[in-house]
C-alpha cells in the first residue's frame, strides 16, 4: 500500500499544481464547515468535564520523530515511555493511571483503539502528528464518544483541515542513536474556490537506546476535499508500515545495574556454546485506514454528517525459539533408530490479520441557549491470529509455515448517545449526555498452546453523564458532573483467566474551577473515581507482552488536578500543572503459582496501592522569546514513584524521576522559500538514569521468589530539525 501511495502522490503534485488557487473569500466558514466532523464527541468551552485542547502549532514545536504520547508530554496527569528508550518504535502513555487499553482514541470521530486488545499501537502509523490539525484530551469518562469506554480519558484527534494556499513543505531530522526523520507534504490549496488535496509521505528510522531496538517506520497520508455552501465531504485514506526489532522484554533489575541496554530478545546459544542474537527478532505490521465523511447543514439551526470508515491491519512478529517440545507445536516426536527427538530449535511467525469497520454519525441542533447532539456508530471487527513455524532444526512431519494455532475473534459494537448543553441563564449552563452501548464479542479456534478457545460475552451498558457550570463573573467559573461509565473485558482477560471476567463500571465526579485573565489563566480540577470490579493491572505480562489483569471488587482513583499560565508581554510564557492523586485498592487478593508444590498460594493486601499510578505527576514549560520567530523552551516533568504490581512493596517500584528538555525553534523566510524552520530538541539534558515502565510476578520454588523487570530511558540525547515550506 505504501508503493501506491507514492505513485498516486507523484500523479495528484502534477495533476493539480499547476490549477491551485488561493482566491477564497470564505475561509472561516469552510473552517466552521470541516470542524462540525468531529464536534459531535468534543467537548465545548461550557461542558462540565475535565479537558484540555492542544493546537497544530504547540504539536509542531516537538515533532522532530518521536511518537505521539512524547508530543503529549506537558499534559496533565500523564506518563510517557518507551520501549526503546527514546520516544520512536513501541511508545505508551497513562493517563490518571489509566493504561492505553482505557483510554479511548478516535480519529476524526472514528475509534481507534484495537478492537480486541483495546490498546493503541502508535507505532502503527509513524508521523500521523504532522496531519493532526488538532487533539482535545478529556480526562476522566468525559463525554460519550464511539468505541471503547474511557475509563482514564479519551483522545480525539481531527485531521488537517484545507488550505487555502496551495505549499509544499519538506521536513528533515537527524538525532541521537542514528535516529532520522523525513517527510514531504504536498497540498493543492483551494481549487475553484471548492476542492482541496493534500498528500504526505514520511520515513522514521532509528537504532533505539536499547541494544538492536531499531525501527524502519513509513507511513502516508491523502486526503481529498469537497466544500460547498452546505455540504462537506472529505475523503482520507493513511497508514503505515513498521518493522521494529523486539525490545518488549525489558531488562531484569540485576543485569540492568551492569548493562542499562541490554536485550534479551532474540538471544539463543550456538553449536559451540557461544550466545548469539537472532537478526530477525522483529514486530512487522502494515495498518492502512479509510475514511469517507460528508457534513450536510441543514437550514440555519441543524447540521447533519456520517462516516463510513474501514481500516486493514495485518502483520506478525518473529522469534527464534530454543529446546521447543514439538507436542507445543501439534507435531509428533521424531525417532532415530533408539533415539527419539522431543524438542527442536525453530523460528516462528505470531500473525495478526484484521479488518475493522463501520459508520459514525452526528445530527446538532445549535440555537440560542439549546444546543443538541444526536449520535452514535456501529463498527464490525474480525481478526485471524494464527502462528507459523518457517524453520526448524529438526521438522519432524511439519511443512514449512506449518500453521500450529489459529484462532479467530469477532465483535460488533454499537452506540447511540443523545447530548444537552442547555444555557438555563447567561451564567447557568446545564448538561446531560445518555448513552447505550452494546458489545457481542467471541472468540474461537486453537490458541497458541494449543488450548481449544471458546471465549467471550454479551454486554448491554447505559452511560449516563450530569453536570452544570456556572460563570461566577470577572473571568471565573465552577463545573460539577458526574458521570458512569461500563465496559467490556479485552481478549486477554478472557484468555488468560482461568475464570470469566467480570465487566467493570466506573462512577466519576469532576468538580473544576478556573480563572482567567489578559495575562494569566489558574485552574484546579478535583476527581473522584470510584470502580466496580476494576480490571487492574497485576504487574505481569502474558507470552505476547500484554499486561495481565484481574477484577478487584472495589477500587478508586481520587486527586487534585492543579494548572496555571502566565504571560509577561510577548517575551515570556509560562504554564504548568501538577497532580496528586490517591489510588486504592480496597482489598486484594494475589495468588502465585507453586511449581514445586502444586496449587496457588493466595496472599491478601488491603487498602493497598494501584500499580503504576503516581502519587504525583507535574509538567512545567516555560518558553523565552527574544526575537522574532525565536522560542526557547525548558520542558521539565516529574513523575512520583509507581509500584509494579499491587502489593505496595518497595522492592518492586519504578523510581520517581525528574526530566528536563531544552527546545529551540526559529522560523524565518526568505526571497524564495515561504518559511524556513530551525529546531533542536535537546532531551533530558541533566543524564538522569531514569526507569519509565517496568513489570514484576512472583511463584513458589520452595520459597517465594519475585522478577522485576525495567525498561530504561535514554540519558542526554538530540534532535535537530530543518523545514522548508514553498
Amino acid at each position: 500500500m505504501l508503493k501506491v501511495s507514492k505513485l498516486i502522490l507523484v500523479f495528484w503534485l502534477i495533476s493539480t499544481q499547476g490549477i491551485a488557487q488561493s482566491d477564497v473569500t470564505d475561509s472561516i466558514r469552510f473552517k466552521q464547515l470541516e470542524e462540525i466532523v468531529i464536534s459531535a464527541t468534543r467537548a465545548g468551552v461550557n461542558t462540565p468535564v475535565s479537558y484540555q485542547n492542544i493546537k497544530k502549532a504547540e504539536i509542531e514545536k516537538r515533532n522532530l520523530g518521536q511518537d505521539v504520547p512524547f508530543l503529549l508530554a506537558p499534559s496533565p496527569s500523564l506518563v510517557f515511555t518507551s520501549d526503546a528508550g527514546m520516544g520512536i518504535g513501541y511508545t505508551s502513555m497513562r493517563i490518571r493511571g489509566s493504561d492505553a487499553t482505557r483510554i479511548n482514541v478516535t480519529i476524526n470521530g472514528v475509534p481507534y483503539n484495537d478492537s480486541e486488545s483495546q490498546g493503541t499501537f502508535w507505532v502503527n502509523m509513524p508521523d500521523f502528528s504532522t496531519s493532526v490539525n488538532s487533539i482535545q484530551i478529556q480526562r476522566g469518562v468525559g463525554t460519550s464518544t464511539n468505541g471503547s469506554g474511557a475509563f482514564g480519558a479519551s483522545v480525539n484527534m481531527e485531521t488537517s483541515l484545507s488550505s487555502q494556499d496551495a505549499f509544499v513543505e519538506l521536513n528533515n531530522s537527524f538525532g541521537s542513536f542514528g535516529s532520522r526523520k523525513h517527510n514531504i507534504i504536498l497540498n493543492s490549496g483551494l481549487l475553484d474556490g471548492k476542492w482541496s488535496f493534500e498528500g504526505k509521505l514520511a520515513q522514521i528510522a532509528s537504532d533505539g537506546y536499547i541494544d538492536r531496538a531499531t525501527s524502519d517506520l513509513g507511513s502516508y497520508y491523502l486526503s481529498g476535499n469537497y466544500i460547498g455552501k452546505n455540504t462537506v465531504v472529505k475523503a482520507l485514506m493513511f497508514g503505515g508500515q513498521e518493522e521494529t526489532y523486539q525490545a518488549w522484554n525489558g531488562i531484569e533489575a540485576g543485569q540492568m545495574q551492569n548493562d542499562r541496554t541490554f536485550n534479551s530478545a532474540g538471544m539463543y546459544t550456538d553449536e559451540e556454546g557461544q550466545v548469539q542474537f537472532y537478526d530477525k527478532e522483529v514486530d512487522h505490521y502494515n495498518q492502512d485506514h479509510f475514511q469517507l465523511h460528508l457534513n450536510q447543514r441543514l437550514g440555519q439551526y441543524w447540521n447533519f454528517n456520517v462516516a463510513l470508515h474501514y481500516t486493514k491491519g495485518k502483520g506478525y512478529f518473529e522469534q527464534y525459539k530454543e529446546d521447543q517440545a514439538f507436542g507445543d507445536y501439534g507435531l509428533p516426536t521424531i525417532a532415530l533408530g533408539n533415539e527419539t527427538i522431543e524438542e527442536t530449535d525453530l523460528v516462528r511467525r505470531r500473525w495478526l490479520d484484521n479488518d475493522f469497520y463501520g459508520f459514525i454519525y452526528g445530527l446538532n441542533f445549535d440555537r440560542e441557549r439549546t444546543n443538541l447532539v444526536i449520535g452514535g456508530g456501529y463498527n464490525e471487527y474480525e481478526g485471524d491470529h494464527f502462528g507459523e513455524i518457517i524453520w526448524a532444526q529438526y521438522a519432524s512431519t511439519g511443512q514449512i509455515r506449518h500453521k500450529y494455532y489459529d484462532n479467530v475473534g469477532k465483535k460488533k459494537d454499537f452506540n447511540t448517545y443523545v447530548k444537552l448543553n442547555y444555557t438555563l441563564t447567561p451564567e447557568l449552563h446545564l448538561f446531560g449526555d445518555m448513552q447505550i452501548r452494546t458489545v457481542d464479542y467471541h472468540t474461537e479456534g486453537i490458541d497458541n498452546d494449543q488450548r481449544n478457545i471458546d471465549v467471550g460475552n454479551d454486554y448491554v451498558f447505559f452511560n449516563p453523564k450530569l453536570g452544570a457550570s456556572y460563570s461566577l463573573g470577572a473571568g471565573s467559573s465552577v463545573f460539577a458532573s458526574y458521570a458512569v461509565g461500563n465496559r467490556e473485558p479485552d481478549r486477554n482477560d478472557f484468555i488468560d483467566s482461568p475464570v470469566l471476567p467480570k465487566h467493570e463500571s466506573l462512577g466519576d465526579l469532576e468538580v473544576g474551577y478556573t480563572l482567567s485573565g489578559s495575562f494569566y489563566s489558574i485552574g484546579a480540577n478535583f476527581y473522584y473515581m470510584n470502580y466496580i470490579n476494576q480490571l487492574v493491572l497485576t504487574g505481569a505480562l502474558n507470552d505476547v507482552g500484554s499486561s495481565i489483569r484481574t477484577n478487584v471488587p472495589d477500587s478508586y482513583r481520587r486527586g487534585i488536578e492543579l494548572t496555571a499560565a502566565l504571560k509577561y508581554k510577548d517575551k515570556i510564557n509560562w504554564n504548568g500543572n501538577v497532580t496528586y492523586s490517591d489510588n486504592k485498592i480496597k482489598r486484594y487478593e494475589e495468588d502465585l503459582n507453586d511449581y514445586l508444590e502444586g496449587g496457588l498460594v493466595s496472599q491478601v493486601y488491603e487498602d493497598t496501592d494501584i500499580a503504576y499510578s503516581p502519587s504525583w505527576i507535574a509538567s512545567s514549560q516555560l518558553t523565552y522569546s527574544p526575537a522574532t520567530g525565536l522560542d526557547v523552551t525548558l520542558f521539565s516533568k516529574f513523575v512520583g514513584k509507581q509500584y509494579l504490581d499491587n502489593t505496595s512493596n518497595d522492592s518492586r517500584k519504578l523510581d520517581a524521576y525528574f526530566i528536563n528538555d531544552i527546545i529551540i525553534n526559529y522560523a524565518f523566510s526568505s526571497r524564495f522559500i515561504e518559511e524556513i524552520g530551525v529546531n533542536l530538541m535537546v532531551n533530558n539534558i541533566f543524564d538522569v538514569k531514569y526507569q519509565s515502565n517496568g513489570y514484576a510476578f512472583g511463584y513458589y520454588y520452595g520459597e517465594e521468589i519475585r522478577e522485576t523487570y525495567y525498561y530504561p530511558q535514554a540519558g542526554i540525547n538530540l534532535m535537530a530539525g530543518l523545514s522548508l515550506r514553498f
